[in-house]
C-alpha cells in the first residue's frame, strides 16, 4: 500500500481515528491516537514519540534514559501494516518504526532487527514463510477468576463457555488480516489457543503483534483479560508462542526444507538450518524467554525441552519437525514462551538458521528418549534462569553480531531492572527453582504481556 490508498481507504471507510502503534521490547503495544484530519501530515512527516519507550521497564517505573536519553525518536508508518479495526468505532491502525535518532537510523528497534536479518536470508535466496501459535489465559477484569475451571481439554462445551467472546475473535481477528486456522481450549484454568495461517518475511512477526494486541482488546471489551505472560501460575500449564516456519525458494512456490529422496525427507539445508538454531539456542533463549517468569514453564511434562535437540513430530523437544510433504513440511521451535517479543524470536531463529547454512553445520542424531525423564535441567545444555540466558547471549558472537551492542545494552538493562525487583520482592516471592510464588509475576506481567 501507499500513502495516497491508505488514504483513498480512510476517505472510503470514513475513518475518524489512526492508532499510530508500535512494539516495545516486550512487545507491548504502544500508540498515539491520531485524528484522521492530520494522517497525511503525521504519516509525511512522521510523529515524535519519546525513545524512552524502548528502555522503559514493563510497569513504566524505571525509565533507563542514561542509556539512549529522553528525547524524542522520529516515528513513521509502515503502510502495508494498515487495518480498520472493527471492534471500535471508525478506528484503523498502522504500524511504526523509528527512523531517526540523533540523525541515525535507530538500528535496535526489534522490527528493523527482524527485517535484517530476514534481508540476509533473503540474499541467499531463500524466504521464511511463519507463524505463531499462541497460547494465552482468560479471567474475569474484576474477579480474576478464569473463563473455564478445569483441565477437559478441547472440550465442545468447554470451548463455547462464553460463545459471544469466541464469536467476535473468530470474526474479527480476519478482519484486521489473520486468518484463523484453529481455535481451542488448552488443559490450563482458562486457557485458549488460536492458529492462524503463515505469511511470509516481516508480515509473519506484524500478524503475531496485531493477533495478541487485538486478543487483549477484544477480551477486555468482554470484561475479561486475556493474558500471554509465560507462566501465570504454579497450578497450570504455562503458554507458549511457538514459532512454526518452513524456508521457500524467493517466488514462494519451492519448500526448501523437503527433500522426497532424503531417508527422512529433510533437505540439507534443512538439516543445516536446524543446525544452526540448535547450536545457538543457549544464547537465543534470552530472547524465547524474555522475562524472569518465563524460567517457571520450564521443568517435567512441562513439554519445554531444556535440551538443544530435535525430533520428527516429537513435542518434548526443542525442535519438532513435521514432515507433510512438499507444500507442508514445517520447523515448529517449541521453546518461545507466550510473554516473548515476536519480532526478536523470528529475528533470532533466522539468525540462528543462517549460520548453520552458511557454515553447513552437521544436524545431530534425532531425540529418541524423552528428556524430561531428567529431573535437573541444569545439566541439559540450555540456560535455566534470565541471568544464565543473558551471559549466554552475550558469549555467543554471531548472535551478539546480529542483534548489535546497542540493542543488547538496552535488552540488558530492562532484565537488570528486573532482577533488581525480583530480589527486594518477599522471599517467597523471589525467582528460584522451586517456583512457589507468583504474586510478584501476576503483578509484574499479566494484565500486559
Amino acid at each position: 500500500m501507499s500513502l495516497e490508498s491508505v488514504t483513498s481507504t480512510i476517505e472510503e471507510e470514513e475513518i475518524e481515528f489512526v492508532r499510530f502503534e508500535f512494539s516495545d521490547f516486550y512487545g507491548i503495544s504502544r500508540c498515539k491516537i491520531i485524528p484522521a484530519r492530520h494522517f497525511v501530515d503525521k504519516a509525511s512527516n512522521g510523529i515524535g514519540i519519546p525513545i524512552c519507550h524502548l528502555t522503559c521497564s514493563i510497569d513504566c517505573v524505571d525509565f533507563q534514559t542514561e542509556t539512549m536519553g529522553d528525547g524524542d525518536a522520529i516515528w513513521f508508518p509502515d503502510f502495508n501494516t494498515f487495518r480498520i479495526l472493527p471492534w471500535y468505532r471508525k478506528t484503523a491502525s498502522i504500524l511504526l518504526e523509528p527512523k531517526y535518532y540523533k540523525g541515525e537510523l535507530l538500528s535496535c528497534y526489534p522490527r528493523y532487527i527482524a527485517r535484517r536479518q530476514l534481508e540476509r536470508l533473503e540474499k541467499l535466496g531463500v524466504s521464511l514463510l511463519a507463524a505463531h501459535e499462541h497460547e494465552f489465559h482468560v479471567v474475569d477484569q474484576k474477579t480474576q477468576k478464569p473463563l473455564t475451571s478445569d483441565m477437559s481439554l478441547r472440550s465442545t462445551v468447554r470451548t463455547y463457555t462464553d460463545p459471544n467472546l469466541l464469536d467476535q475473535l473468530m470474526t474479527n481477528l480476519y478482519k484486521v488480516g489473520i486468518d484463523v486456522e484453529n481455535c481451542e481450549t488448552e488443559t490450563g484454568h482458562g486457557q485458549m489457543e488460536i492458529t492462524y495461517k503463515p505469511a511470509f518475511g516481516i508480515q509473519a512477526a506484524d500478524n503475531a503483534h496485531v493477533f495478541k494486541t487485538s486478543v487483549k482488546e477484544i477480551a477486555q471489551q468482554h470484561g475479561y483479560i486475556a493474558s500471554f505472560m509465560s507462566k501465570p501460575s504454579a497450578d497450570h500449564i504455562g503458554s507458549s508462542a511457538h514459532l512454526c516456519h518452513s524456508l521457500w525458494d524467493k517466488d514462494g512456490k519451492n519448500n526448501l526444507l523437503y527433500d522426497v529422496n532424503a531417508p527422512n525427507k529433510l533437505s540439507e539445508l534443512g538439516g543445516y538450518w536446524m543446525a544452526g538454531i540448535l547450536k545457538h539456542s543457549p544464547a537465543i533463549t534470552m530472547l524465547m524467554a524474555p522475562t524472569v517468569n518465563c524460567y517457571k514453564r520450564y521443568g517435567k511434562q512441562s513439554y519445554v525441552s531444556s535440551a538443544p535437540n530435535w525430533g520428527i513430530d516429537k513435542r518434548y523437544c526443542l525442535l519438532r519437525l513435521k514432515i507433510n510433504g512438499a507444500k507442508g513440511t514445517y520447523v515448529e521451535d517449541r521453546s518461545s514462551g507466550g510473554g516473548s517479543n515476536p519480532y526478536l524470536t523470528l529475528a533470532a531463529i533466522v539468525a540462528a538458521g543462517i549460520d548453520g547454512i552458511e557454515k553447513k553445520m552437521p544436524l545431530q542424531k534425532e531425540e529418541t528418549e524423552n528428556p524430561f525423564t531428567n529431573s535437573n535441567p541444569t545439566q541439559n545444555g540450555l540456560p535455566c534462569t534470565l541471568p544464565e540466558a543473558i551471559e549466554a547471549f552475550k558469549a555467543d558472537d554471531v548472535i551478539m553480531g546480529a542483534f548489535g551492542d546497542e540493542f543488547f545494552k538496552i535488552f540488558n538493562s530492562l532484565k537488570a531492572y528486573e532482577i533488581r525487583a525480583v530480589k527486594s520482592a518477599p522471599a517467597s516471592a523471589k525467582d528460584d527453582f522451586e517456583r512457589d510464588n507468583f504474586q510478584w509475576d501476576q503483578e509484574m506481567f499479566f494484565k500486559y504481556l
